[in-house]
């Protein structure tokens, strides 16, 4: 089974200027759509349409509240994130995957396989690693907390690709922190 998302909803999308660069962020009246790390409005619409079936709205004052956590995040002010996720953008197996890594707390990790274990698929890791590499929300959703079985950072669908993963952990100051 695929997306469930309601192309009748509505969605709205907002920036913000990061360490990282520019984010983009989407809502819908259920909560979080996507937050894109690229920097490219074009890139961010076009994700936005792949997910929803329908173009965002550029209207920052309904994306607000993520836009301000965000802030909040790369200030240091703010570990959890306490926004609505709209998961209806997700597959049944990414949203279970996601929830679980929602889970892992502000400077921990843990791995892919633990997560799949998580979840009662232990020999779904590569699956869990695929729906990391699609979350639609990072950092919202903190895909870049799951490492390999190995300890080792593998990939993260962002610029800058493990670097920005390590950035990320690094600024939540986990490297030398287990779950």
């Amino acid at each position: 089974m695929g997306r469930r998302f309601s192309s009748e909803k509505a969605v709205w999308m907002g920036v913000l200027n990061s360490p990282l660069g520019d984010i983009w962020a989407a809502c819908s009246p259920d909560g979080v759509v996507a937050i894109n790390l690229w920097g490219e409005r074009d890139r961010f619409e076009a994700q936005i349409k792949k997910l929803t079936g329908r173009a965002a709205e550029f209207m920052p004052e309904n994306v607000t509240a993520v836009l301000d956590q965000l802030h909040a995040f790369f200030q240091k002010e703010l570990t959890t994130f306490d926004l609505p996720i709209d998961w209806s953008v997700m597959t049944p197996f990414q949203e279970t995957a996601m929830r679980a890594v929602c889970e892992v707390e502000y400077g921990r990790f843990v791995t892919y396989k633990e997560i799949a274990e998580q979840i009662g698929t232990p020999k779904a890791v590569r699956a869990v690693g695929r729906a990391n590499a699609t979350n639609p929300m990072p950092i919202v959703v903190p895909c870049h907390r799951i490492l390999g079985v190995d300890g080792k950072l593998h990939g993260y669908s962002a610029p800058g690709g493990l670097e920005t993963k390590a950035w990320l952990l690094q600024h939540e100051g986990s490297w030398l922190l287990r779950k």
